[in-house]
């Protein structure tokens, strides 16, 4: 069975597409099609989409889900002459916060992902550009501004949790990559000197070796760099140190960028700037 899903909003359409996404994903057996359709702010708009639900809503012989975080009610009133069911997210929980807060809400577009504070707004500049110029190892001399350093192998997930853990939280996070040249002259992965006096900052991604070899393989096809042997041996020598030197690690296998950043952050406490916008 498939259905389509359109997450409105008459701003960027995040919090919509968000929260529609989360409760949706609790319904694996069902084919969704999911659409955002953000800044829907006029009532023009509004009837254009109704007209697009209602083409998609014939075309798949069944009604559409709607899930919406529309404020202006003129544009309400149109989104709600379209076929489908529909879930309001702010009627939904705006009333009844109201009445247990004996107040009115604003009901204003875009206050949850607006710049609102610039000291907020910049600290997550900041913690952006910090997480670019100390990737895989670049400035490794601002090491002691860094809230954590990721470690690990090429490909296992350091640079995509770096800028997630900057952009949502506001932490400033380096990562470095382990390699070859890490080595003593027994084949053993050593902690890197550059490294050491940041033990304490430290933290590990590992991976499936097969999963890294196919990540590797879009990269640089039929390489050594590739090889499951190759991935494999990197892998060891990685988990190994960990343990030696007791940094704790994450498997990023079968875990998104959200779960390893949050999990990461539950297990050492970091302390967030800003919570997720």
């Amino acid at each position: 069975m498939t259905r389509t899903a359109f997450f409105i909003s008459d701003g960027t359409g995040i919090t919509a597409e968000s929260l529609g996404r989360s409760l949706l994903a609790q319904f694996a057996n069902v084919e969704i099609r999911m659409l955002t359709k953000p800044y829907v702010d006029t009532v023009d708009k509004a009837r254009t989409l109704v007209a697009i639900i209602e083409a998609t809503a014939v075309k798949d012989g069944e009604q559409p889900i709607i899930i919406d975080t529309i404020v202006d009610q003129a544009i309400r009133d149109v989104i709600r002459q379209a076929p489908g069911f529909q879930v309001d997210i702010f009627s939904t929980f705006l009333k009844p916060l109201e009445q247990e807060l004996d107040t009115h809400s604003s009901y204003s577009v875009g206050r949850t992902h607006a710049i609102g504070s610039d000291d907020v707004y910049m600290d997550r500049i900041h913690s952006v550009h910090f997480a670019l110029d100390n990737d895989d190892g670049a400035r490794t001399h601002q090491y002691n501004q860094a809230d954590i350093i990721l470690v690990g192998v090429s490909r296992c997930g350091k640079t995509p949790t770096s800028l997630y853990l900057a952009l949502q939280f506001g932490i400033r996070a380096a990562n470095y990559p382990l390699t070859e040249d890490d080595l003593d002259e027994n084949g053993i992965l050593k902690l890197p000197r550059v490294l050491a006096a940041h033990r304490h900052k430290l933290f590990g991604l590992t991976i499936d070796p097969r999963r890294l070899a196919a990540i590797r393989h879009e990269r640089r096809p039929n390489s050594r760099y590739s090889s499951l042997d190759q991935c494999m041996q990197e892998v060891q020598q990685a988990e190994a140190l960990y343990r030696r030197m007791q940094v704790p690690y994450i498997d990023t296998t079968r875990f998104s960028v959200e779960e390893i950043s949050t999990r990461m952050i539950a297990e050492t406490g970091l302390t967030r700037r800003f919570s997720p916008r």
